[in-house]
């Protein structure tokens, strides 16, 4: 019986060497948080202030609609006349890395993105879900058409191992242990998280295994 690879861990494998330099040279940033928008605590609003990341805003934060957070990424993403030279670089958290699955496997306009950075996706699929969240399933499993790497914790509330696992696999992502972070969001105490950086300079830079 062949033995399941190992993923790496993002404690020993990624190093914040090159958080001074902005990930895959000019490359547009984009962020994508998940359900209720990310806190100026978060990791993902340390970003945008200290690096100039550009967050996605959604019109909807308290009830996401799939389809209309598919619409406005697709629209953002129209709009951007630098990704005609540059594809963007995605950064998704929680709800966000659906979004990116889902929009992935209907959007006309892939070309676009670079590669993307999910962390911590959640189990849409859960029978515990909120209700606001009951239109995100069935999860998109789709092979996703860029380059994309999957950061999850070992006691992450919202999304087992196991699931976790399977998902990075259907999108035919690289898959990254964190260790024992929670749901990766301000309450993890991550900081700016240059951990996250590194990795996000390495997908960028396509230097795989990531």
């Amino acid at each position: 019986m062949t033995a399941t690879p190992r993923a790496p861990d993002l404690h020993t494998e990624a190093t914040p060497d090159r958080a001074a330099e902005r990930p895959g040279g000019s490359a547009p940033v984009y962020l994508l948080p998940g359900w209720l928008n990310s806190d100026p605590d978060h990791w993902q609003s340390q970003w945008e202030r200290r690096w100039g990341d550009v967050r996605v805003e959604q019109a909807d934060w308290q009830w996401p609609r799939r389809g209309d957070w598919m619409a406005r990424l697709d629209e953002v993403l129209q709009q951007d006349p630098r990704l005609d030279q540059q594809p963007a670089l995605l950064v998704a958290h929680s709800l966000g890395c659906q979004l990116v699955a889902s929009w992935a496997d209907h959007s006309q306009h892939t070309a676009r993105v670079a590669a993307a950075l999910l962390v911590a996706p959640p189990d849409t699929e859960r029978d515990d879900m909120p209700p606001q969240l009951h239109n995100w399933k069935p999860i998109r499993r789709s092979r996703l058409p860029f380059p994309t790497l999957v950061v999850v914790s070992s006691d992450d509330p919202y999304c087992s191992l196991e699931r976790a696992s399977g998902m990075a696999a259907d999108w035919g992502a690289q898959m990254v242990m964190a260790g024992a972070l929670g749901h990766m969001n301000a309450a993890s105490g991550l900081g700016e998280w240059p951990q996250g950086r590194s990795l996000l300079h390495r997908i960028a830079d396509n230097r795989a295994p990531w």
